[in-house]
């Protein structure tokens, strides 16, 4: 009875033999090694609004400056992760290249703050999604802790069953999020070329606090790098595409990068347009789906699109964590099997050496002569 629920549960068990059958093909690996860094557009514009709105409202003409950089950044760093997949194709990422390059400590911190960074990622992106929902519906609002612990479950037991079914799950989310966000921006510019759609007047907001600094422009352009937020992970999961393992992880790669950056400059320069400012109970991409499809049944769709794709962005972790903890391990080993066998060498070097030295007649130590039996010195 238990092993039929649990296979029930969690399918049948796969043999390690058929590893190979259960790897993805890029339109499944977009979809689960991408979720974070495309779920990084529902609130990276937000983030470069909410510090320039410190400076007034004219503060936000910058926003679309500042995102432009941002994405010159994204495109570099997507290069970067490009040229890691194809030199290191057995996976690991910043790992390996710091492990390779600078030596064990630094890939060790590397190793570390990556892990850090993932089981981080499924706090944060579960809380995201679970409040874009109780926003949507106030009074599940009471019950916010148990959606997100059903949320992490039901990850979990995608992932359980297989990295096949965990695609199979996740992809839909994934691609309705990239539908919905694009129907947003093509309905958006084509309304505002044609004069349809009247840009509101700002909302009110209170006065500027702080005056408009470099210091403060930079703050804007770190807060919106979270639009860079898990680009490595197809670095690390290479293993998880079927073969070549190298060329479909990278043509993927570019994929993600390209459909984050016109999505990401999109949405800034929809905000800069129809004069969005970051409210405390409005998001910015809730504020330009109202504005664009009304209340109707388009804007709950976004909305829903939005709030599954932040849930599902922790799946990126459960992808990439145990990956990068085996890379991490079978390096650690390596390195065990290294210092073992080097000091094994050493042993048996000084081993004969003393044999070589005992036969010669020197003492072990001092490299003096023994003197023989029966001589007088």
């Amino acid at each position: 009875m238990r092993f039929q629920l649990q296979r029930l549960l969690l399918g049948s068990p796969i043999p390690t033999a058929r590893e190979v059958h259960e790897r993805l093909s890029k339109v499944r690996g977009l979809a689960i090694f991408s979720s974070d860094a495309l779920s990084s557009v529902a609130y990276a514009t937000e983030e470069i609004l909410r510090v320039l709105i410190l400076a007034g409202i004219p503060a936000l003409l910058l926003s679309p400056s500042i995102s432009v950089s941002i994405g010159v950044v994204l495109v570099l760093v997507a290069v970067s992760y490009f040229q890691t997949i194809h030199a290191y194709p057995a996976g690991g990422g910043a790992y390996i290249v710091a492990r390779e390059n600078l030596g064990e400590l630094p890939g060790l911190v590397a190793a570390a703050s990556l892990l850090i960074d993932y089981t981080l990622t499924v706090a944060v992106s579960i809380t995201a999604g679970v409040e874009a929902i109780t926003s949507a519906a106030p009074p599940l609002y009471p019950m916010r802790v148990e959606i997100g612990l059903a949320a992490i479950a039901l990850i979990a037991w995608g992932n359980l069953r297989g990295v096949r079914e965990s695609g199979k799950i996740f992809s839909i989310p994934t691609y309705a999020f990239i539908a919905v966000i694009f129907t947003l921006l093509a309905t958006a510019f084509t309304r505002l070329a044609t004069g349809d759609l009247i840009p509101a007047p700002h909302a009110e907001v209170t006065g500027a606090t702080q005056a408009l600094t470099l210091f403060l422009v930079l703050r804007a352009f770190a807060s919106g790098c979270t639009a860079l937020t898990g680009i490595e992970a197809i670095s690390d999961g290479i293993l998880a595409f079927k073969k070549p393992e190298s060329t479909n992880a990278g043509r993927t790669l570019i994929a993600m990068a390209a459909l984050l950056v016109t999505m990401f400059l999109g949405i800034t320069y929809l905000a800069r347009g129809l004069n969005i400012v970051p409210l405390g109970h409005e998001t910015v991409v809730s504020q330009i789906g109202r504005a664009v499809f009304g209340t109707g049944p388009l804007y709950y769709v976004l909305q829903a699109a939005t709030a599954m794709i932040l849930l599902l962005a922790a799946n990126t972790a459960f992808a990439d964590f145990p990956r990068l903890w085996r890379s991490w391990r079978a390096c650690s080993l390596s390195s065990s099997a290294a210092r073992r066998t080097r000091s094994s060498r050493c042993t048996r070097l000084a081993s004969l050496s003393r044999s070589h030295f005992r036969r010669r007649g020197w003492c072990a130590t001092g490299l003096r002569r023994k003197p023989r039996a029966g001589s007088g010195s």
